[in-house]
């Protein structure tokens, strides 16, 4: 893998780049729609290309794991043909469903026990099974098995948490060092910074990860429940110290607004379920606000769903017609609905990357932060 650094906002910390992998560039920032088990939901590969255009795609080595199971994406030859996807893919190594889990898992040095929440039975996830596993589901860039912090996270437990996985990084590294790829093409490894809300461990969690000289860097255990300001104090924190010629993926974040105050910081990738998640729940993002297309004041709007015109839904059908596939629960509004979210978190992050080497980003992302504020 190889990243290359195109031009920096002169009036924020924000970058443009371009990583390169053997699936393809992936232009940064980006974001990254969730394949959680081998499928965005809702859409096909085809409208997922064609319409939505994403570089990457992301899925998840826990839900992966469970279901279709390892060695049925072996003989499909990876994930990528399995699913007839043929862009870049990141595998989420499950530190972040273990710790969703909380009720039904077990975590000590050595690995994560687990109750699978599909038929309760269980399973061990150690720092080097994860890695055999994402080195069967063949994604393009896998991620270091860390252990996520709920928030509000105890001082101690936060220093513990970080230390172990920091211990498990170094595991990850050395059986990875000994594992060789299964495909015909390389994977990408990318370490976790931890260290919950506090800044001292936030800095001495990201100088660990930022001496294992990885590709790529990313940053974890944020958006689980912190107040935005708290987020991106450690965003900050945290960039300020990871090489800039790396890229840096914040996980799992967030909101249009928290992309682009994330990006201003010096984030390059992101991923996040709510575009897919608030789509089926009928929530719409656009670049005036939010609609919530099941309220009433939509029934006889004729207009359609998004003038911008970003994905094909957004004008070939009307906010009264969406309206009516939710109101009888038709899977279509949810699949229109998913397509139209996903369209624009795309068309924002590329937004972003234009004004970025234009040199105005600042100003750009100032005037688009209020107007994404809005309840249309």
């Amino acid at each position: 893998m190889k990243f290359d650094l195109k031009g920096k906002d002169p009036q924020s910390k924000a970058r443009a780049g371009v990583i390169t992998t053997d699936h393809g560039t992936i232009e940064t920032p980006i974001f990254m729609p969730v394949g959680t088990i081998g499928t965005v939901k809702g859409v096909h590969q085809r409208e997922l290309k064609e319409d939505i255009n994403p570089d990457i795609i992301l899925s998840n080595t826990y839900h992966l794991y469970l279901r279709p199971h390892t060695e049925i994406l072996e003989k499909a030859g990876g994930l990528h043909k399995f699913m007839n996807w043929d862009r870049n893919i990141l595998t989420d190594s499950g530190g972040y469903q273990v710790y969703s889990l909380s009720a039904n898992r077990k975590i000590k040095e050595e690995g994560v026990k687990f109750k699978s929440h599909i038929d309760g039975s269980y399973h061990f996830f150690t720092p080097e099974n994860v890695m055999e596993i994402q080195r069967t589901i063949g994604a393009d860039i896998i991620m270091a098995f860390d252990e996520c912090t709920p928030y509000p996270c105890d001082y101690r437990y936060a220093k513990r948490s970080m230390h172990m996985t920091h211990r498990w990084l170094d595991r990850c590294i050395t059986h990875l060092e000994k594992t060789p790829f299964k495909y015909d093409y390389s994977q990408a490894f990318f370490p976790i910074v931890q260290g919950s809300t506090y800044k001292d461990l936030r800095k001495q969690s990201a100088e660990f990860i930022a001496s294992r000289n990885a590709v790529g860097n990313a940053i974890g255990g944020l958006s689980v429940g912190e107040p935005a300001e708290e987020m991106y104090a450690m965003t900050d924190v945290v960039c300020e110290i990871l090489p800039e010629d790396k890229p840096r993926y914040l996980m799992g974040v967030g909101t249009p607004i928290n992309i682009l105050e994330n990006i201003a910081l010096g984030v390059d990738m992101f991923d996040c379920v709510m575009p897919t998640r608030n789509a089926r729940n009928g929530m719409l993002f656009t670049a005036y606000g939010s609609i919530n297309i099941k309220n009433k004041k939509w029934e006889d709007d004729f207009s359609p769903i998004d003038e911008m015109g970003i994905t094909y839904v957004d004008t070939d059908y009307s906010k009264a017609y969406l309206r009516h596939l939710f109101t009888v629960n038709e899977l279509l509004g949810k699949q229109i609905a998913t397509i139209h979210n996903l369209g624009f978190y795309l068309w924002l992050t590329r937004e972003a990357r234009k004004h970025i080497l234009a040199g105005d980003f600042r100003e750009w992302k100032d005037k688009m932060v209020k107007q994404m504020n809005n309840r249309l």
